[in-house]
């Protein structure tokens, strides 16, 4: 029998083998949790809403999904209540929910590439190799988990934060719990797997459902359900373990608030209470009205924005708000935690550093400006963080998720200007290994000439364009000339929705086309912020002994050198770049004269022909065929083998009957892999690409 006589939870038992009893017990149950709600009671427990009536739903999507009638009877707020044995003010512990329902079709690739980014090391309490788990296994095959799924439509993720958490010895069992909860309220066993996660502030875990129920339908979850009912079920089983909060624990986590450097509870509030960002403390208004306690927090937390520059005082009681100071404490709290991240997961002596700087007399500088500078895509509607906005060349030293969801990726660059950068490179898919040397340039967002071309031609033809407007209104362009404009019309139209199209294929251009398309530039831009180029996938100490054109060739005979911090990574370019010297010197490759040093002429091509000729005899011996080495104006014609990673770049292995040629690579040659291409060997090494047998476009590199 529950202790509190005001909570009321029918428990309708059913045993998972009992198949055909299961459906009657869960309509029994949800009919029962309907008519406790229609005589004004709540379900759950955990409080009434404040004004003591059930919330109404809120007509999300999906609002005849599972669940929608639980959560139309679920308590949406975290409100208080009143302990009977203390007196004190009570309220349910805090969890927060992130949930996103992923559509499948075509993403098997990118599905497993998230389990794999969601198990991996140093995310555990103890640093160790995290698992997933699931109902009844510690560690669960997630690839069956994904192999299984492969079919689904779609796929629910969940990440759950208890605020609590770290009050938790394991996370297991209240993620079973919780799971238990919504199968009962879904009226279905769910498949799932999850991970528990330890490195960030707060503990969380990644729960992955599949979108499909026990008998083989489509689950689809009413969007209430999933916007509060999961949220109400955490709240519940987190305050039964722990116990309700109460109102000293509540002060005093709100009193460690008020210095913080990032966006808080008190924050929100004053945002709310504000009217044409001007807040006015002589009284608040809401729950928390007439309580002087709470006011003077709220007073303390705005004298505090007032240092932070973030308000101004327009008054005895009152500040005014500047417009981006929610945005700027939200960029704070994310900086600070990249920089804990930093810290802690790549031991970047920052610290150390400052102390150097004191001793020597230089000025101190911020966590970010001098030896760790933060690289993050920007946001629409919201100040541009100031960055460097040249290349950053440097090694790889570590990476990460840039966000909780694992979709964007970060990596750590030991640069050569002897400053460590964390580079927010968003969604990108080229696999960077640890210790290659990397040039990272930003990308810029603008519209192309092909954009204001249909512009032109539209404008000409009264908001119209197609193929044949295009070619009427140039004589000189070509059919594929103008079919490459509507593929661009069609990208921008599946990203934005945008432009309009009738059914007999003609485009209509708006006014505003040229915003369309860089608002799908902007986007492109944010999911890959940079180009990438890699100059050297070895380590630099490989370099220096190495018989073929490396990256440190290339900057010796560069008319333009880098920029090379004498300590860092800098340091260690420039030792290696010394020793490189000394070592063409020896080969003859290059002689001293005076100061300087002369290189020999084609010093590179020189250089690139020793590793592709070495390369090509251990081939020859592999394949049983004979190398034929490329030689300028002559043709290049078999089968497309393989790519080659070799210190000189990434060659293409071309295979005939009897032999086979090694030619520089291109990335779209890649999904022509083992199929025949023939191309032309130009005077500059570039060569003219015909993929298939003298047929299809052409390829110039």
């Amino acid at each position: 029998m529950p202790q509190d006589d005001d909570r009321f939870e029918p428990r309708v038992g059913r045993s998972r083998r009992d198949r055909a009893r299961a459906p009657r017990a869960r309509d029994m149950r949800g009919r029962v949790l309907e008519q406790v709600a229609r005589r004004g009671g709540n379900p759950r427990g955990g409080g009434p809403k404040l004004d003591g009536t059930p919330a109404a739903p809120s007509g999300r999507f999906n609002a005849r999904g599972r669940g929608a009638k639980i959560a139309a009877v679920l308590p949406r707020g975290s409100g208080w209540s009143f302990d009977r044995g203390s007196g004190l003010k009570v309220r349910p512990r805090r969890v927060a929910v992130k949930a996103r329902v992923v559509k499948l079709a075509g993403k098997a690739t990118a599905v497993a590439r998230h389990v794999t980014y969601l198990e991996r090391d140093g995310v555990t309490r103890d640093g160790g190799q995290t698992r997933f788990y699931s109902t009844f296994a510690d560690e669960a095959d997630a690839k069956a988990f994904v192999d299984r799924g492969a079919e689904d439509r779609h796929q629910f993720r969940f990440i759950v934060s208890p605020e609590d958490g770290r009050e938790f010895g394991d996370l297991k069992s209240f993620t079973r719990d919780l799971m238990a909860k919504m199968e009962q309220d879904l009226a279905t066993n769910l498949d799932w797997v999850a991970v528990d996660h330890f490195d960030t502030g707060h503990p969380h875990t990644h729960v992955l459902v599949r979108g499909m129920t026990e008998d083989g339908k489509t689950l689809n979850i009413a969007g209430d359900y999933i916007a509060h009912g999961i949220r109400a079920l955490a709240s519940e089983i987190m305050t039964r373990e722990l116990g309700p909060q109460s109102e000293i624990e509540v002060r005093r986590q709100l009193s460690r608030e008020v210095e913080a450097e990032r966006l808080t509870r008190l924050d929100r509030d004053l945002l709310s209470q504000a009217k044409d960002n001007v807040v006015d403390l002589s009284h608040i208004e809401g729950p928390m009205a007439g309580d002087a306690e709470y006011q003077q927090l709220l007073v303390g937390r705005a004298r505090v924005l007032e240092r932070m520059e973030l308000a101004s005082k327009s008054g005895p009681m009152s500040w005014t708000l500047a417009p981006a100071a929610e945005q700027t404490l939200s960029d704070m709290g994310r900086r600070g935690d990249i920089i804990r991240t930093l810290h802690q997961r790549f031991k970047l002596d920052l610290v150390g550093d400052l102390f150097d700087r004191i001793r020597s007399g230089q000025r101190t500088p911020g966590p970010t400006s001098e030896r760790l500078v933060l690289h993050e895509p920007a946001k629409v509607r919201a100040p541009v963080p100031e960055q460097p906005s040249g290349p950053v060349i440097g090694k790889v030293v570590g990476r990460g998720a840039a966000d909780e969801d694992h979709e964007r990726r970060y990596l750590v660059v030991d640069g050569i200007d002897g400053r460590s950068h964390y580079l927010d490179i968003g969604t990108t898919q080229q696999t960077l290994p640890t210790g290659a040397t990397v040039r990272f340039d930003p990308k810029q967002v603008d519209v192309r000439a092909a954009d204001r071309t249909i512009v032109a031609v539209a404008v000409a033809s009264g908001g119209e364009y197609d193929v044949d407007l295009h070619l009427r209104h140039d004589a000189n362009a070509t059919q594929d000339f103008a079919e490459a404009h509507v593929r661009r019309l069609e990208a921008i139209r599946r990203a934005t929705g945008k432009p309009d199209r009738h059914p007999s294929g003609t485009w209509i251009i708006a006014p505003d086309h040229l915003d369309t398309v860089l608002s799908y530039e902007q986007g492109k831009q944010r999911a890959e912020p940079y180009q990438t180029r890699v100059l050297s996938p070895a380590p630099i100490e490989k370099l220096v002994h190495a018989h073929a054109e490396t990256w440190l060739d290339r900057e010796l005979t560069a008319p333009e050198k880098s920029e090379l911090a004498p300590t860092g990574y800098g340091g260690e370019v420039r030792k290696a770049l010394r020793l490189r010297q000394q070592w063409l010197i020896e080969q003859g490759l290059a002689t001293q004269q005076g100061e300087d040093v002369v290189y020999r002429r084609n010093l590179l091509r020189v250089l690139r022909e020793r590793e592709v000729r070495a390369v090509a005899g251990q081939l020859s011996g592999e394949l049983g065929l004979r190398f034929v080495e490329a030689k300028p104006n002559q043709a290049i014609e078999g089968t497309f083998k393989r790519t080659l990673d070799l210190t000189s770049g990434k060659y293409a292995l071309i295979e005939k009957s009897r032999d086979f040629a090694l030619v520089p690579w291109r990335p779209e040659l890649e999904k022509y892999v083992g199929r025949s291409v023939s191309g032309l060997m130009r005077e500059s090494g570039s060569i003219s690409w015909s993929l298939g047998r003298s047929r299809g476009p052409s390829i110039g590199m």
